[in-house]
């Protein structure tokens, strides 16, 4: 439920701030948060882990929200988050490819229900005089790819080390990323510039970072990845709800068949196998 509203914050907040700098500013008061938990824990790490960690932080904490971000100035609220909704999914999938976890039928129908749902959400664009470019949609999907990718690589590292340090870890390290490629936007200059309303979204979006990805953690730790991960289908929900409550967004019937068609999808992708 917090990525859905954080997805909708993110909505509300990008119209005054721009996507690198709302990324940098997340990532650092959800590091701030976590600091307290990682320091306590904090193991010594090998240099060459310590690269591959940050690179995927970069990844998972830079580049996806950067993205995500950028798909949230043209897309509304609750249409990224069905998108984003395909993360899941896809981390299955990945895992499936590389020897992780076979692909079931159910998998492979929910995969296909999901892609259904997405289908109907979009289909009023296809046909819209005015859908030149799908830039936004794009760059939301990529997002949920590179998420699910770094989900997936991420697997050793937890392994050897605690899960919270480690996740500390990363996000400084986009932190530190997006503090440099977030110049061109000029943030030094324009953050004191911000507005009181767009301060309060950025520090939800961030507590909300730095609160759920600890939960999320915890989560992880006492309940299979895939229990965990089937409640991602309450992003959607959560984001079309608000979207429509707080930002004014429409809320139609094929919108809420497409949330049905992914909950539903994903039900089926994350059901246990019965043994034979």
């Amino acid at each position: 439920m917090l990525v859905g509203a954080g997805i909708v914050a993110s909505r509300f907040a990008v119209a005054e701030v721009p996507p690198l700098t709302l990324a940098m500013l997340r990532y650092a008061i959800g590091f701030c948060c976590l600091l307290p938990f990682a320091w306590s824990g904090l193991p010594r790490m090998r240099g060459r882990d310590l690269w591959a960690m940050a690179a995927l932080g970069i990844g998972q904490f830079g580049v996806l929200i950067a993205l995500l971000n950028f798909g949230l100035q043209h897309v509304g609220a609750a249409q990224a988050a069905l998108i984003f909704s395909l993360f899941p999914l896809l981390t299955l999938l990945l895992s499936a490819a590389l020897g992780r976890e076979r692909i079931s039928w159910m998998l492979a129908l929910g995969v296909l229900i999901s892609i259904a749902g997405v289908a109907m959400a979009l289909a009023s664009k296809v046909g819209a005089s005015h859908a030149g470019h799908w830039w936004g949609e794009l760059a939301v999907a990529a997002s949920a790819a590179i998420g699910a990718l770094c989900t997936v690589l991420y697997r050793p590292y937890l392994q050897r080390y605690p899960t919270v340090p480690v996740s500390a870890f990363a996000m400084l390290s986009s932190v530190l990323f997006l503090a440099v490629v977030a110049l061109g936007e000029q943030w030094p200059a324009r953050v004191p510039t911000f507005s009181g309303q767009a301060w309060a979204a950025i520090v939800f979006i961030g507590v909300s970072s730095g609160v759920g990805y600890f939960w999320w953690l915890f989560a992880l730790k006492h309940e299979s990845p895939t229990r965990v991960t089937v409640f991602l289908a309450l992003n959607p929900v959560t984001a079309a709800l608000l979207g429509w409550a707080l930002l004014g967004e429409g809320l139609h019937s094929a919108d809420l068949g497409a949330l049905a068609l992914v909950a539903a999808g994903l039900w089926l992708a994350t059901r246990p196998t019965p043994a034979r």
